[in-house]
Order: structure tokens, then sequence, then C-alpha cells
């Protein structure tokens, strides 16, 4: 993770494009600033972030099945639970699963999981639209490849 940046995804473990299914992975670093107040002394992940995790992770996938040719903004989060807690060093599992796409709206299912166990999930919606610059989707690609995203797949 480098949260300094907001990059929330360390890795794209597996992509099935056609069955809607996206896997990443991410390991939240044993230092960042965030920790300082969050919790002094008792550092946790903020949930926001797992939030914002299982939304890039979602994000990937929408990218994917666009072709990139169309950005995804999250636009809202249902039923979120948080099971446990996150500390620094953890090595997150994190899989979305596309719900609904259609009418400029796509719906996910996102979830993390350590060591197998549930951390988080939630349903999330993004309003999907063109990029709003030419370069933007070009840095996308580019985070899309550094990620291991497999360069066949995109056009």
């Amino acid at each position: 993770m480098r949260i300094e940046y907001f990059q929330l995804i360390d890795e794209i473990v597996e992509i099935g494009k056609e069955e809607g299914l996206i896997r990443t992975r991410a390991t939240v670093p044993l230092e960042s600033t965030i920790f300082e107040g969050h919790f002094p002394g008792h550092p946790l992940m903020p949930g926001v972030l797992l939030t914002e995790a299982m939304a890039q992770t979602s994000g990937y996938l929408l990218l994917s099945m666009s072709k990139f040719e169309r950005m995804p903004f999250l636009a809202g989060v249902r039923e979120a639970k948080f099971r446990t807690f996150v500390v620094p060093g953890d090595i997150l599992d994190l899989e979305a699963r596309i719900e609904h796409d259609g009418s400029g709206y796509a719906m996910t299912k996102a979830s993390i999981k350590r060591q197998g166990k549930a951390i988080a999930d939630a349903g999330l919606t993004f309003r999907v639209m063109p990029f709003p610059e030419p370069e933007f989707r070009t840095m996308m690609v580019e985070n899309a490849i550094r990620l291991g995203y497999p360069k066949d797949l995109i056009p």
C-alpha cells in the first residue's frame, strides 16, 4: 500500500473478465502517518480506507470490463460490515464481483480477508463515465500494468 498516494492495492492477483471477478492483494504498511492518530499506541487501519481498498479493487474490474474505455467513480456504499481490526503488516486479500453493469452505473460486491478469514465486505455502486481527459486513461492503464494487470487484455 502506498497510503500517502491513496494507492491501496499492491497487486492484481487474478482477473476473470468473463466471470466478472477480480482478486487483489495489499500489505498494510508497518508505518504511516495515518496511524499516528488512528490510534496512538494502538495503530488500526481506518474502515474508510478498507472501503477504499475494496472500491479500488472493484474499479480495476470495471475498467477491465469496459476495456479501459470508461472510468468508474465510487457513488455509494451499501451494507458495509467490518468484522475485526486490521493492523500494520497485515496482508489483505481482496475480491470483487460484478452484480450489475448498465445504464451508466455498476454495482459490485467486494470483500477483504486475512489468512482466509473475513475482515470486511460491502456492496459498492459506481457511476461509470468517459475518462475526463485522455491522460487520465493513460495513467490508469500504467497503474494497472504496474499492479500486474495482463497487458494483452488492454486494447
